[in-house]
C-alpha cells in the first residue's frame, strides 16, 4: 500500500530522464487536484534508441470506439497559456501508464474502478473523473519519459463469455457518458448488450462527489470531441407509406474505409425494408445533421446522390430540416426535398433516395422515429 503523499505511475518499459519528476511534484505540491503527465517521448522497440522530443505538440483525446487518441494542441490552450513553451498544457484525457497524482486526490476519486479487467478504458475513466470530479489533468513540458510503443499488444485476456474491452468500455460509458453513451452505443451496438456488472457503488461514488456532467466535460474541457453536444435523439427515417427506412450500411462502410478508391463514386443510401438495426439509426444533431460516428449526409447535386462525408458542421450539403406538419425533410444546401426514387428508376434494387423539388406529395413524406431521444427536444 502506498503511504507516500504522491503517488506515480510508470510502464515498466520506461526510461525517465534526468529531473523528470520534479517538475511533476511542484505542480501537485500547488494543488493537490491536479493530476500531471511528463511529455512522452518514443524508444524504439527495436534498438532501444532514445527519440527525444521537446514541445508539448499534442494533448489526449478519444474516438468514437472510447479508445485514446492523440491530437494537436487547440489554439484556445495555447492562448491560455500565452504561448509559453515551458508552461503545463491542460489535457483532456491521459495515455494512462505514466503520470502522478496525489494520493489523497486518488483515493476521493475512488482510485481505478475495480471492476475494470486486464486492460483498456482505465485511462479514460480516470480522465474523465478527474476533470469532471473537481480536478485538472495536465502535460507538463518539463518532464521527460521515454515509453517504448510495441508493435501489438502484450496482453493475454482470460477466456470467457464475454469481450473485455467491450465490458470496460460499458462500465465506463454507463457511469460517466450520461446521455451521450447512447451516442457510442449507436456506433458499437455490440457494447450496448454487454453487462457490465455490478455498477452501483461506482455510480454512488460519483454521486457523492457530486461530479459535472458529461456535457460539462464536452463543452468546457473537450469542444473538440468527436461526440455532437447537442442532440436530438437516436433516430430511424422511414417512409410513411411503405416499409421502407434510410439504410447506411453501404455507404457507411465506405467512408470509414481507409482502402477507398478515390476515382469511384461513394456508394449511395439505400432504402430497405424497416428494422431497429444500426444500420438504419443515424444521430440527428441540433445543427439538423444526420450522422454516424463521424460522418454526416451528404448530397451530390451533379449525380443526385445521397452519402456520406465527413462532418464539417457548417450546414449547407449536410444539413437535413424536418419539418414535422409536413413530414418532409428539406435539404439546406439546395431547398429541395428527400423523396422516394423516380417511378422510371422503381425497377432496380435497391431503391435510392434523392432529392427533388418539394411538391407535398406522398413521395416526400418521412417518418422521423425517435429510438432514443437526446438532450434536446424537436
Amino acid at each position: 500500500m502506498a503511504s507516500g503523499d504522491v503517488i506515480t505511475f510508470l510502464d515498466s518499459h520506461c526510461e525517465c530522464t534526468e529531473g523528470w519528476l520534479e517538475p511533476l511534484l511542484a505542480r501537485i505540491a500547488a494543488n493537490k487536484t491536479t493530476v500531471v503527465c511528463p511529455v512522452i517521448n518514443i524508444i524504439s522497440d527495436e534498438t532501444f534508441e532514445y527519440i527525444n522530443g521537446t514541445d508539448v505538440t499534442q494533448v489526449g483525446g478519444f474516438d468514437w470506439r472510447m479508445i485514446f487518441t492523440w491530437h494537436i494542441v487547440p489554439k484556445t490552450e495555447k492562448y491560455r497559456i500565452h504561448f509559453d513553451r515551458t508552461a503545463p498544457v491542460r489535457s483532456p484525457t491521459m495515455a494512462g501508464g505514466l503520470f502522478s497524482i496525489h494520493r489523497e486526490f486518488f483515493e476521493q476519486l475512488g482510485t481505478y474502478d475495480p471492476g475494470f479487467d486486464v486492460w483498456g478504458g482505465e485511462n479514460l475513466e480516470i480522465s474523465f473523473k478527474i476533470w469532471m470530479c473537481g480536478g485538472t489533468l495536465e502535460i507538463v513540458p518539463c518532464s521527460h519519459v521515454g515509453h517504448v510503443f510495441r508493435k501489438r499488444s502484450p496482453h493475454k485476456y482470460p477466456p470467457g463469455s464475454y469481450n473485455v474491452m467491450s465490458r470496460n468500455n460499458k462500465r465506463l460509458a454507463d457511469v460517466w457518458l450520461d446521455e451521450y453513451k447512447h451516442l457510442y452505443y449507436a456506433a458499437h451496438p455490440e457494447v450496448a448488450v454487454v453487462s457490465p456488472g455490478d455498477i452501483s457503488e461506482r455510480i454512488s461514488l460519483r454521486n457523492s462527489l457530486q461530479c459535472k456532467s458529461f456535457r460539462w466535460y464536452l463543452q468546457e474541457v473537450y469542444p473538440e470531441a468527436v461526440f455532437p453536444i447537442e442532440f436530438y435523439g437516436i433516430v430511424g427515417v422511414r417512409h410513411t407509406s411503405i416499409n421502407a427506412c434510410l439504410d447506411h450500411k453501404r455507404a457507411f462502410n465506405h467512408a470509414r474505409s481507409k482502402n477507398k478508391d478515390k476515382g469511384k463514386e461513394a456508394p449511395s443510401i439505400e432504402l430497405w425494408g424497416c428494422h431497429n438495426g444500426s444500420v438504419q439509426s443515424f444521430i440527428y444533431t441540433k445543427n439538423e445533421e444526420l450522422r454516424m460516428e463521424a460522418y454526416c449526409l451528404d448530397f451530390s447535386m451533379s449525380t443526385n446522390s445521397l452519402f456520406f462525408f465527413k462532418c464539417h458542421g457548417h450546414g449547407g450539403n449536410q444539413q437535413w430540416k424536418y419539418l414535422k406538419e409536413t413530414s418532409t425533410f428539406i435539404h439546406g444546401g439546395t431547398g429541395l426535398c428527400l423523396s422516394l426514387p423516380l417511378p422510371t428508376e422503381r425497377h432496380k434494387s435497391p431503391w435510392k433516395p434523392i432529392v427533388l423539388p418539394c411538391t407535398g406529395s406522398q413521395d416526400q413524406q418521412w417518418t422521423l422515429d425517435i429510438r432514443q431521444p437526446g438532450n434536446v427536444y424537436l
